[in-house]
């Protein structure tokens, strides 16, 4: 059995350089008002492989095996955003100021109705 490693990673990498583009995970750079709005993303990868192969006993029965994997990770995390000769980025996912309040309420709810669930005097 025979693997074919540089061939095996030369499909791998082009899978990646076709999907892992901020075109296809968020879409592509508009524009909003004012402001020129450029997607980012992260890509992380791993691979792994690992074979082997014996002789058993006697009866001199060889055997072989052989495998592989890989993985691919990504995640849009922001945007940069331009206007006229500025540039920042804004990070995607993560609530700032009164949104971030706002997102906090269902679980400060929960833990008030839990709370009061606790105090009452059980039946």
């Amino acid at each position: 059995m025979e693997l074919h490693f540089e061939e095996l990673l030369g499909k791998i990498t082009d899978f990646i350089k076709s999907e892992a583009k901020t075109e296809t995970v968020v879409g592509n750079q508009f524009e909003l008002g004012q402001f020129k709005c450029v997607p980012v993303i992260k890509v992380g990868m791993g691979f792994g492989s690992g074979g082997g192969e014996g002789v058993e006993g006697k009866g001199n029965k060889r055997g072989e095996g052989m495998g592989a994997g890989a993985g691919v990770g990504i995640e849009p995390i922001g945007f940069l955003v331009t206007k006229e000769d500025e540039i920042s980025f804004i990070e995607a996912g993560k609530a700032h100021g009164l949104a971030a309040a706002f997102e906090k309420v269902p679980d400060m709810i929960e833990k008030i109705s839990a709370n009061k669930r606790a105090a009452e005097p059980q039946k």
